[in-house]
């Protein structure tokens, strides 16, 4: 499998507190990480550096073999990013912003008409193609930020929270189409919600306070941390523990 997403010893300060921390990692063709941790761990901080959103302090990262940082533009091309929020243009009807987005992606009249059908279709849009963003429900919202993110097809998707705000169906169906596009794509998904995980997820890592803690299959910590049951309880394990790997003892 081809290596998609790479990223070396990425750390970030904000002052005097450390958000990420030489965090690794990599993600090849047909993987669904899920990136997992507490809030603040610096699951968001990582995902913007991935992303080329803000620079990291020092290490390295490259989308499908394009450095983020000296190739930004070339390395985009391969990325599709649902952000934290899916901050969108109220004041535009979903097609306009789909349409907004094809053509900062450059993709031709053909190929966004192909496309647009395509997200419509996956992300049961059709009823709400000439509303107002603004005047959409937050789960509709989710989903017209997840259909900008892979309106150009993209070989990596990052996703932050892909399916909060929508229901229980929903949900169920955001799931089936990461599964689905996760067979010629690298993804990577940040959530709390650790159903999702063992749904989704053919691995996963857990960061707090910035470092790694573990990077396994969810299959592989189930059996590690056998006596915990569940995913849950070995997350809330790792995460407070004294004993986990990389934790600094207080």
């Amino acid at each position: 499998m081809s290596e998609f997403v790479r990223a070396d010893a990425l750390s970030k300060t904000f002052g005097h507190f450390t958000a990420v921390d030489a965090i690794s990692l990599r993600v090849r063709q047909g993987e669904v990480l899920g990136f997992l941790g507490p809030n603040g761990a610096g699951k968001t901080t990582t995902m913007r550096m991935l992303t080329g959103f803000i620079e990291p302090d020092s290490g390295t990262a490259s989308i499908c073999g394009t450095s983020i940082l000296t190739n930004p533009v070339i390395a985009k091309k391969h990325m599709g990013y649902l952000p934290e929020g899916a901050p969108l243009y109220g004041d535009m009807t979903v097609h306009q912003l789909l349409k907004f987005i094809a053509e900062v992606r450059q993709l031709s009249p053909k190929q966004f008409k192909n496309r647009l059908d395509a997200v419509t279709e996956q992300l049961h849009l059709d009823a709400v193609m000439y509303q107002t963003i603004e005047t959409l429900s937050k789960g509709f919202k989710r989903r017209v930020g997840l259909a900008q993110a892979i309106l150009h097809d993209p070989n990596v998707l990052i996703l932050d929270e892909p399916t909060d705000g929508l229901d229980p169906v929903q949900k169920h169906e955001v799931r089936i189409l990461i599964k689905q596009m996760a067979q010629t794509k690298a993804i990577i998904i940040s959530t709390h919600i650790l159903e999702e995980v063992e749904a989704v997820c053919s691995r996963t890592m857990i960061i707090a306070r910035g470092k790694l803690l573990v990077d396994d299959t969810p299959a592989g910590l189930l059996s590690q941390y056998a006596s915990f049951g569940n995913l849950d309880a070995i997350f809330r394990h790792l995460v407070t523990t004294s004993t986990y790997p990389g934790h600094d003892q207080q």
